[in-house]
């Protein structure tokens, strides 16, 4: 596959990801993510196209506002690097189907606003995962998923966690799991199938139980302190999407 259509693609990906800046940050709020056009969150400077750049401008400005000079929070060049090279990849994935690219695109951009707004609100949007589940579902009729087991995924992806979330709440009267998560994972059945919704519980709970050790021992026992779960499925779920058939094919051959 000629390189200059993974670069073609890894700058779509910067200028997908400068968007989902956007989104990351005014749909929680409740705000257009289409107007106003994007200024300085403290001086509310209007931002010229030569300042919004991807990653490029964060460089050249030095992480500073053009005008008001007050940090840039690095979460932006990050958000647009990270969606450069996830585009990247999955061009090389599924760049010999560009309907299947597309739709995989969707996909995965949604998947980063979901880690960065979880992250920062401790929410996922229902127009993110329930809107997923809808838009999964009409792309499995393009996709080798199929609808029968994209129907399946959404019933597997968000049963289990609910019967999950509500076994703790039952068992400790707390709640362990948002519904945001449960969701979540019902629009990646919908748009992986229900082979990916076991692959990303399993990837989710080691990622997240590693995770969730290390903070305990950083910030000590006994503290009360929380952990979005939403990262952690978006990870499971992009390393079924890039690689998932595989590293199962792989742990099976390991097993006999």
């Amino acid at each position: 596959m000629p390189t200059i259509f993974t670069v073609a693609a890894a700058l779509l990906g910067a200028a997908v990801g400068s968007f989902l800046n956007v989104v990351i940050y005014r749909l929680p709020l409740g705000l257009s993510i289409v107007s106003p056009p994007s200024s300085c969150p403290r001086c509310d400077t209007r931002i010229s196209a030569l300042q919004n750049i991807p990653v490029v401008s964060y460089i050249l400005l030095r992480g500073r506002c053009a005008k008001c000079r007050e940090p840039i929070s690095i979460r932006y060049p990050l958000v647009e690097a990270l969606t450069s090279v996830l585009t990247a990849l999955l061009w090389l994935r599924f760049g010999e189907d560009p309907l299947l690219f597309g739709i995989y695109f969707i996909f995965m951009a949604a998947m980063v606003a979901v880690v960065f707004i979880d992250i920062d609100h401790k929410i996922i949007p229902d127009s993110i995962s329930l809107g997923g589940i809808v838009l999964g579902f009409a792309a499995s009729f393009f996709t080798p998923v199929g609808w029968v087991d994209s129907l399946i995924g959404i019933v597997a992806g968000a049963g289990s966690l609910f019967l999950v979330a509500w076994g703790y709440h039952i068992i400790t009267g707390k709640e362990g799991m948002g519904m945001g998560d449960v969701k979540l994972l019902g629009a990646i059945g919908a748009f992986l199938g229900w082979q990916s919704v076991l692959f990303t519980i399993f990837v989710s709970s080691v990622t997240g139980s590693v995770v969730g050790v290390v903070a305990l021992k950083l910030m000590g026992e006994g503290r009360d302190y929380e952990i979005p779960y939403g990262p952690f499925i978006v990870l499971g779920a992009l390393a079924y999407l890039f690689r998932g058939p595989e590293l199962i094919d792989w742990y099976l051959s390991l097993m006999g």
